[in-house]
C-alpha cells in the first residue's frame, strides 16, 4: 500500500512524501520477505508453498526499488523537497471505484411463525413409522425389441 501510495504522491508532485512512503514500503517489504523465507523453510504439510517466489512478490520488490530510485533522482533534479521523518498516513477508506455497501437487515417474521409453530418442528418427537423403510426393488422384465430392417424405398428423394 505504501508503494502505490508513493506512486500517487509522486504523480501529484509531492516527491518528499513519496520518498518517505517508499522507504516505509521498502522496510515492510524486507520484513515480509524475511517472514516468507522463514515460512518456506518450515516443516509441515504446507512446505510446497513458497510465497517469496510468487510473481506478485517478486514484481513488487523491483517496483519499490525502481520507484524509490526515480523519486530520489527527480527530487535531486526538479523538486528539492525535504523528506519528512514520519511516513504519510494511508487513506484506508477508498473514495473511488467502490460501491457503498447496503446494510443487511433480516426481514420481519411472518405472523404464522409463533413459538408454538417453531416447537412443532422438533424432530425428536416425530412418529415412529415402519413405512419409511425402503421397498425392495421389483424385478424389471426385459422387453423384446422389434426387428427393424432398413428399407430402400422410404419415400425420400434427394434432388
Amino acid at each position: 500500500a505504501y508503494c502505490y501510495h508513493g506512486q500517487t504522491l509522486l504523480a501529484s508532485d509531492k516527491c518528499g512524501e513519496a520518498i518517505r512512503s517508499l522507504q516505509e514500503s521498502e522496510k515492510f517489504f524486507a520484513k515480509a520477505e524475511a517472514l516468507c523465507k522463514e515460512y518456506g523453510e518450515t516443516k509441515g504439510p504446507g512446505t510446497t508453498a513458497k510465497p517469496s517466489g510468487h510473481l506478485f512478490f517478486r514484481k513488487l520488490g523491483s517496483l519499490i526499488k525502481s520507484t524509490l530510485e526515480k523519486c530520489q533522482r527527480e527530487n535531486g533534479f526538479i523538486y528539492f523537497q525535504k523528506v519528512p521523518a514520519e511516513a504519510p498516513q494511508l487513506e484506508l477508506k477508498a473514495n473511488y471505484g467502490l460501491v457503498e455497501p447496503v446494510p443487511f437487515e433480516f426481514p420481519a417474521l411472518n405472523a404464522h411463525w409463533t413459538p408454538e409453530t417453531v416447537a412443532a418442528f422438533d424432530l425428536t418427537k416425530r412418529p415412529k413409522d415402519d413405512t419409511a423403510k425402503p421397498k425392495p426393488d421389483e424385478e424389471v422384465k426385459p422387453l423384446k425389441e422389434p426387428d427393424i430392417k432398413p428399407q430402400k424405398d422410404s419415400g425420400c428423394q434427394i434432388s
